[in-house]
């Protein structure tokens, strides 16, 4: 029974949670309960670690090699192919690059709150309207200053985003009630700080 035991603590975490499921049906458990929990917890806990680990390693540099991140983790590099596999069908929704907005061409950076009619109609029109123009990179509905949704855009220029507004306005028509705007020059002259995933990690680490 304790051989068996130790198998399974150095099994996957598969193994591991399935082995503490029926080691808590026993009707008795003995002495050795401790010994045989303890390493489950650790190997769990672990696991967790490099998993964000590896998940934070991604969202600073995603071309990385798996062989790279495996030496910065301290695992080997099939590990890091596994668990890579495992954060694409659970945590990771997709791959992409953060470009200077510049030579794309987009002076403007746009946030647009907007009040709508609080309405399923409404609803289904704001994301309608939101996932067919390309313009936008994301929308949330939410709550705050009187509004109920936010609008990330990007634009070419002030006259591009005066259009983009005019055809918010026909879309939405009757559903929208009031709408306010900021924008954000792209360039460096006015960037306080530049956009990007990799500041996470640190903020996770302090309140972790």
């Amino acid at each position: 029974m304790l051989e068996c035991a130790l198998l399974f603590a150095f099994g996957d975490v598969i193994r591991t949670l399935t082995f503490l499921c029926v080691f808590k049906s026993y009707e008795q458990p003995s002495v050795m309960h401790n010994i045989y929990i303890w390493p489950y917890y650790e190997s769990v806990a672990m696991m967790k670690k490099r998993m964000l680990k590896l998940l934070f390693e991604l969202m600073k540099n995603a071309k990385r090699s798996d062989r790279e991140i495996a030496k910065i983790i301290g695992v080997s590099q099939p590990t890091i192919t596994r668990m890579r596999q495992r954060l694409e069908k659970t945590a990771i929704v997709d791959y992409t690059v953060i470009p200077d907005w510049t030579e794309l061409g987009f002076e403007i950076m746009a946030m647009t709150l907007v009040k709508a009619k609080g309405s399923p109609e409404a609803t289904k029109t704001a994301k309608k309207w939101a996932m067919n123009n390309p313009n936008v990179v994301f929308a949330a509905g939410g709550e705050g200053m009187g509004m109920d949704y936010a609008l990330i855009s990007f634009h070419n220029n002030y006259s591009d985003y005066s259009s983009f507004i005019d055809n918010l306005k026909t879309e939405w028509a009757e559903n929208l009630q009031d709408l306010q705007s900021f924008l954000m020059t792209t360039g460096e002259d006015r960037t306080v700080k530049p956009l990007s995933l990799k500041y996470l990690e640190k903020a996770w680490e302090e309140t972790s």
